[in-house]
């Protein structure tokens, strides 16, 4: 199976929700979300954390730089963060909040409060939500993507993401973002293929002014 042909079914059902669904997919062209699901929690939230409120390329410097520091390794464990000086990690391009964060994941995973992807397979979202979200520096938003990009979650929806709210003021031509809490209400309509309709709706803010033409 293609990557495209996995979201045939969410992508339309999403094409039937109304008019400016179908406009927005059939301008996009194909779902080509690529979770990358051979990823550990602990990585992948090590990964997202990098990633906040940065440029793609931003984070693929920080994390390289990162990696740098344990060559012997493709990535760091959780015992080799925990045992980094904290200044090292700033040097590799994480603020302060950020250097703290991530030894607090490395932690967490080292007491078991973040789970193995075996472990998390078996538990729910907001299960897996509530959890975490304990972790100093770790929000919803950040465990929203380690179950859309490691876990393989289908029915996900980051509200609090700047692009999908700015997304969704676009498709609609609302003046302003819906409030999380409303735009989470609105897109109980879209369950259970959320995940795809973030994709789709992140498309937009990349694209603006030539998507919904």
């Amino acid at each position: 199976m293609t990557l495209s042909a996995r979201y045939d079914a969410s992508v339309a059902f999403l094409a039937n929700v109304d008019g400016d669904w179908a406009k927005l997919i059939e301008r996009v062209g194909p779902c080509r979300h690529d979770p990358k699901a051979a990823r550990e929690p602990y990585e992948a939230l090590v990964r997202a954390i990098a990633y906040q409120q940065l440029t793609a390329k931003a984070g693929d410097a920080i994390i390289e730089r990162l990696k740098a520091l344990f060559e012997d390794r493709a990535f760091p464990t959780p015992h080799d963060l925990v045992g980094t000086e904290y200044e090292r990690l700033r040097s590799c391009g994480f603020s302060a909040s950020k250097a703290a964060t991530i030894q607090a994941i490395a932690a967490a995973t080292i007491s078991g409060v973040i789970p193995t992807r075996e472990m998390a397979a078996t538990m729910d979202d907001e299960t897996l939500i509530d959890r975490m979200v304990g972790i100093k520096g770790v929000g919803r938003w950040t465990v929203e993507m380690l179950l859309m990009y490691s876990l393989e979650r289908m029915d996900v929806l980051p509200v609090d993401d700047f692009g999908v709210r700015e997304g969704y003021r676009v498709l609609k031509s609302l003046d302003e973002q819906p409030k999380p809490k409303v735009l989470r209400e609105i897109a109980k309509a879209w369950a259970p293929h959320r995940t795809v309709a973030a994709w789709y709706l992140w498309r937009i803010p990349r694209e603006r002014g030539t998507v919904l033409k």
